[in-house]
């Protein structure tokens, strides 16, 4: 097993060898709107591809042909796909897949323990998918560890040069890691992933959100002295005081170099509301970055292009493709929720 001291959280923008997808299922919490979501989770599947591996999980032969050709259909690159038969909760990759560091002996993919973001949902079969797809050989070669610790992969973000962004609301919520204090919380992060130091955000929860403010719906680095956020400027709206205060938080950081970050501001869409009235959690801060590109949810309003406007200002060099997400905030999640990136190495079959 590699020494703590040889790990290193890669960035999201380093090389990847493929990306995780856990399709939604017939029978889930989908299946009221299965169709304009299978649509986007199509779209995702296409632009992943074409550029690099893609890793899904279905349910069951049938579901498995059936998503198949909805990937073909779409124009995916069926030579890079890979489908495998396991059972699931939901569709959040995110949270419940692997997260990979790399070592001196090559990377090690960390299988948190998923508990669906502090016990409000079913999570039991999706805490056991990391392990059902390394014994079968989907990872490659690559070796996993569990750990103790429930963690989903939304709530953190790196700069892949040992600084990680995360926020109090999430890791300190009593549903997850009730006996560990913050000290020991950041003590067994630095553990985990070799990192040098924790940035905490006090602010930044969205309205509709269920994660207890994960932070890929709020910050997300674009480079080592850079950091893309979702701002608001309508004084009215009531994420206002929230993501205010998140910039007044970001404002105060500095990076490894002790000079203040570049900050990105994100537009906020509209609000948008589902048939209940509840607001839904729509943020462009919920990007994807692949190999030669970064994907950006859409959310139908005049706002999407700016905001793909700003991101691909952040990654020059790189393709920004919208993805309409609408479908996906009805369950509380954007694209990236929906999404894990496998680093380079993983699946021993980089291209």
């Amino acid at each position: 097993m590699a020494l703590l001291a040889d790990r290193r959280l890669p960035a999201e923008w380093e090389p990847q060898s493929g990306v995780l997808l856990t399709w939604p299922r017939p029978d889930g919490a989908w299946a009221s709107m299965l169709g304009p979501v299978e649509r986007v989770f199509a779209r995702i599947a296409r632009e992943i591809s074409r550029r690099e591996r893609l890793l899904v999980v279905v349910s069951d032969a049938a579901h498995r042909a059936h998503v198949r050709g909805l990937i073909a259909t779409a124009g995916g690159d069926m030579e890079r796909l890979d489908l495998h038969i396991a059972a699931s909760d939901d569709t959040w990759a995110r949270d419940h897949g692997p997260i990979t560091v790399t070592t001196a002996d090559g990377p090690l993919l960390l299988d948190f323990t998923f508990n669906g973001w502090g016990g409000k949902y079913p999570a039991s079969r999706d805490n056991a998918i990391n392990r059902e797809l390394a014994t079968h050989g989907l990872f490659g070669n690559t070796p996993i560890e569990s750990l103790d610790l429930v963690l989903e992969g939304g709530s953190i973000d790196s700069d892949g040069a040992g600084t990680l962004l995360t926020t109090r609301r999430c890791l300190l919520h009593p549903g997850r890691n009730p006996r560990l204090t913050a000290a020991e919380i950041e003590a067994r992060l630095r553990d985990a992933f070799g990192i040098k130091r924790v940035l905490w955000l006090e602010y930044g929860a969205l309205a509709g959100d269920d994660t207890d403010s994960h932070v890929d719906t709020l910050a997300r680095f674009a480079g080592p002295d850079t950091i893309l956020y979702q701002a608001c400027s309508d004084e009215e709206d009531e994420n206002y005081t929230e993501l205010k205060g998140m910039e007044t938080e970001l404002r105060a950081l500095h990076d490894v170099n002790e000079a203040p970050y570049r900050l990105v501001p994100l537009p906020s869409p509209r609000p948008i509301h589902d048939a209940q009235g509840r607001r839904l959690p729509a943020s462009y801060a919920n990007f994807l970055i692949i190999n030669g590109a970064v994907l950006v949810p859409s959310y139908d309003d005049p706002m999407d292009e700016i905001a793909r406007e700003s991101i691909a200002g952040c990654f020059p060099g790189r393709e920004t493709v919208g993805i309409d997400c609408l479908p996906l905030i009805h369950q509380f999640g954007s694209l990236h929720c929906v999404t894990m990136q496998l680093p380079e190495g993983v699946l021993g079959t980089d291209e």
